[in-house]
C-alpha cells in the first residue's frame, strides 16, 4: 500500500466519495482545470467532468449561496475556500442560512455540505493567507467544526463530513499538507465525527489540542517523556460537538492539563475547554490549566512566523509549571 500526504488523502477521499455518490459535486476557485491553488483536486474534474467539478468566479459569497442552494436541493457539495482567510464572505451563508437551514424548516430541509478551508501558517503566506480562526465557526450552533492532523484522519473524516447530513466546516492545517506521509487505505472506511482521538497514553499531565499542532505536542510528549514525565496527548479533531467526555476522563487521570492551539489566545477554543474542565473537572485538578497558543496579534510575515507559532519547547515548559504546582 503507497503512502501519501494529508493533501491526497483529501484528494483521495473527494474521489472515492464522488465515485460511489453521484450526488456529490465539487466547487470553488481554480479547483477544476488547476486542481486548486494546493491541488487538492487535481484529477477529479478530468474524471468526474466540469458538471460535478465546476471552476466559480472570484466571488466567495456566491460559493456559500450556490452550496446552500445545491445542498438544500438534495445534492452534497464540497465547497472550497482558497485559504481560510478569504472564508469570511462566506460566513453570512453559512451562519445564516446553512447552520440554520434544519431548525428553521423543523427538519423539513437540511444542508448536507462540506466547506473545505486550507488553516493556519507556516508556508510563509503573505496576509490573510495564515489565520487560525477557527473559534470563530464553533459559536455557531448546526454547524460542526473538523479538523484532521494526520493523512489517515484527513481521509476518514472528510468521508464522514461529506456524508454528514449537516454542514461542515473542514479545515486542512496546510503546514502539515506535505510534511509526513503514511500507509492510508482506499476503502472508503470514515472515521466517527465528534470524537477525540487519544494519540498517547499518560499519567502526569493531559495534552489537548488539534491541527498541525498535534506535531508539536507529540514531540513534547517525547521531549517530557525523556524526563520521566508521563504526557497523554489528546487530538480532538471534532471541535464542535466537543467530545468533553474524553478530556474530562484524562485530566481526572492526571489532573494536570495543557490547551495548545495556535489561533490568537483570548477567546481561543482552549478557553472553552478550559472552562469546561474548571466547571467539570475542578475536584480532579492539582494545578491550574496552562494554555500555550499564538499571539493576541495578526501573524507576522515569514520572518517572524516561526516564532508566533507555539513550539514543542513552551508546551514542555507549560507541563512543567503544571508538576510544579501540585
Amino acid at each position: 500500500m503507497a503512502q501519501i500526504t494529508l493533501i491526497e488523502a483529501v484528494t483521495q477521499a473527494l474521489a472515492y466519495e464522488m465515485a460511489h455518490d453521484d450526488s456529490v459535486v465539487v466547487l470553488g476557485e481554480d479547483v477544476g482545470v488547476n486542481g486548486g491553488v494546493f491541488r487538492a483536486t487535481q484529477g477529479l474534474q478530468e474524471k468526474f467532468g466540469p458538471l460535478r467539478v465546476l471552476d466559480t468566479p472570484l466571488d466567495e459569497t456566491t460559493i456559500g449561496g450556490v452550496t446552500v442552494g445545491l445542498a438544500a436541493a438534495g445534492m452534497k457539495p464540497v465547497a472550497e475556500a482558497q485559504f481560510e482567510g478569504f472564508i469570511y464572505p462566506m460566513m453570512e451563508q453559512i451562519a445564516c442560512h446553512a447552520a440554520r437551514m434544519r431548525n428553521r424548516t423543523r427538519g423539513r430541509l437540511t444542508v448536507p455540505a462540506v466547506w473545505r478551508a486550507p488553516w493556519g501558517g507556516g508556508i510563509r503566506a503573505p496576509e490573510h493567507h495564515s489565520e487560525a480562526n477557527e473559534h470563530l465557526f464553533t459559536n455557531i450552533p448546526g454547524l460542526r467544526v473538523v479538523m484532521p492532523s494526520s493523512p489517515a484522519r484527513a481521509y476518514g473524516l472528510l468521508l464522514a463530513a461529506i456524508r454528514d447530513p449537516d454542514p461542515v466546516m473542514f479545515f486542512e492545517p496546510k503546514r502539515i499538507y506535505r510534511q509526513y506521509k503514511e500507509e492510508v487505505p482506499d476503502d472508503g472506511e470514515a472515521l466517527p465525527l465528534d470524537v477525540c482521538f487519544v494519540l498517547r497514553d499518560g499519567t502526569d499531565v493531559t495534552i489537548v489540542t488539534w491541527g498541525a499542532q498535534v506535531k508539536e505536542a507529540l514531540e513534547a510528549a517525547d521531549a517530557l517523556a525523556e524526563e520521566g514525565i508521563s504526557a497523554e496527548v489528546i487530538d480532538v479533531a471534532t471541535l464542535t460537538p466537543l467530545d468533553f467526555d474524553t478530556i474530562a476522563e484524562s485530566v481526572q487521570k492526571t489532573g494536570r492539563c495543557v490547551i495548545l492551539h495556535e489561533a490568537p489566545k483570548t477567546a481561543g477554543f482552549g478557553a472553552e475547554i478550559a472552562a469546561r474542565i474548571a466547571e467539570e473537572c475542578i475536584y480532579d485538578l492539582l494545578a491550574p490549566v496552562e494554555r500555550v497558543t499564538g499571539w493576541d496579534t495578526h501573524i507576522p510575515l515569514f520572518r517572524l512566523e516561526m516564532k508566533y507559532l507555539p513550539s514543542a519547547e513552551r508546551v514542555v515548559e507549560a507541563a512543567k509549571r503544571t508538576l510544579a504546582a501540585s
